[in-house]
């Protein structure tokens, strides 16, 4: 029997958060390859892929790639996207830089695998989504498709991540003593970044977006006040999920109580609760 080649593939920008999670993962893949790692900051040093370190490269170091995933801060994916398609290598960029809403969207598939599975495998360059975008999108596309969503009043979104999602460079308000037995909101006046996807992916629905942030390192809770028909119950908003979701792995439909942050930590997995809120009119679901 002939052994399927494996997919060889590189990881630029590998020591942030997003980078070393992805590394993690990709070690214990065992149908791909890791040629290399990049980071400025720790080349040398090992990666989580066994007998790979971390390198300083350029765009000029895809040739032989089948796959190249950007960990880049926002804004430096672009040159190394560009570069990838000219040279032929497929591309995942983990950043913002081509997600629904940066005006550079154009050709690229939106890695949401639960709405666009087969688009994702046969894509030549996917925009990974956002973290807080995943979240609600998930849970609000399926109602608005089955038109259970009253789009004449806002959608409040009131969620709040670990530390981790602000990345690893170090800043003083992301510090141990700064963040601890604390807890604060931020991206004020409905206006943080991710709201460009959200409202891409969620044509006709009104936001109102509000993230905090846990003294936690990792995982986001999201709590969505959904305005919705008259005749509209958590039980159903529940069988549109389980139907929308039935052949997802990763997303889950909890009924008896709501999930916690302990639930999806160190996971790929979303938990998706709906409750009535009968003391709110007209009727309102989170």
């Amino acid at each position: 029997m002939v052994e399927e080649r494996r997919a060889t593939v590189a990881v630029v920008g590998g020591s942030g958060y997003t980078g070393l999670e992805l590394l993690d993962r990709l070690a214990r893949h065992g149908e791909v390859e890791v040629a290399w790692a990049s980071s400025r900051s720790e080349a040398g040093r090992p990666t989580p892929v066994p007998g790979v370190r971390f390198t300083e490269r350029t765009e000029a170091d895809l040739e032989g790639l089948d796959l190249v995933f950007l960990c880049l801060p926002h804004g430096a994916a672009v040159p190394w996207a560009a570069a990838a398609g000219a040279a032929g290598v497929r591309v995942i960029d983990l950043t913002a830089d081509h997600r629904p809403g940066s005006g550079r969207e154009a050709g690229v598939v939106y890695g949401m695998a639960e709405h666009a599975a087969d688009s994702v495998a046969d894509a030549s360059m996917v925009a990974n989504p956002g973290c807080y975008p995943t979240g609600v999108i998930l849970a609000l596309a399926p109602l608005l498709e089955a038109q259970m969503i009253d789009t004449a009043r806002a959608i409040t979104v009131s969620a709040a991540s670990g530390v981790t999602g602000a990345g690893r460079s170090p800043k003083r308000e992301l510090l141990f003593a700064e963040v601890h037995g604390d807890f604060r909101a931020y991206g004020l006046g409905n206006g943080h970044r991710h709201l460009l996807e959200m409202r891409a992916r969620l044509p006709g629905a009104g936001l109102l977006f509000v993230p905090h942030l846990l003294p936690v390192p990792r995982g986001i809770l999201e709590t969505i006040a959904v305005p919705v028909g008259a005749d509209v119950r958590a039980e159903a908003v529940t069988d549109v999920w389980r139907e929308a979701y039935r052949d997802s792995p990763a997303v889950s439909i909890a009924v008896d109580e709501a999930p916690t942050l302990s639930d999806v930590t160190g996971t790929d997995r979303l938990i998706l609760y709906a409750t009535d809120n009968p003391g709110l009119a007209p009727p309102t679901l989170t």
